[in-house]
């Protein structure tokens, strides 16, 4: 039986390299800079967070088990703290906050949410 926590990483990692190999794909159809608003950065962030939210998710299963849902949200919690020291000022320089700019943060946050939010419903499911 293959460990639930390596394939999600596994799994992770594919799906945020194919959606970030199309992101750059769009940008470069439509003529625009493709390594621009930190979009590289937050590919590796949205990344890394998913990864160790769900590692530790994983190992307080059993102790936490009524308490996941929560822990979850204290997870996205973290995400926007993130967000907030790393991408933001960054974003705010000129006042104005982007659909690129927006989109560099956004796309990797909403399919890391996605492939979490499945994979963590589907070993819940299983847990009694």
């Amino acid at each position: 039986m293959s460990n639930p926590f390596i394939s999600f990483a596994i799994k992770t990692v594919i799906l945020l390299t194919v959606v970030f190999a199309i992101h750059l794909l769009v940008l470069n159809v439509l003529q625009l800079s493709l390594f621009e608003n930190r979009i590289v950065l937050s590919y590796i962030v949205n990344l890394v967070l998913v990864i160790v939210i769900f590692g530790i998710l994983y190992l307080l299963k059993e102790k936490y088990k009524s308490q996941l849902g929560f822990l979850f949200l204290a997870g996205s919690l973290l995400k926007f703290v993130v967000f907030f020291i790393l991408f933001y000022p960054f974003y705010k320089l000129d006042n104005i906050i982007t659909k690129l700019e927006f989109a560099a943060f956004f796309v990797p946050y909403v399919m890391g949410l996605i492939i979490e939010s499945v994979s963590l419903s589907k070993w819940l499911n299983k847990l009694d």
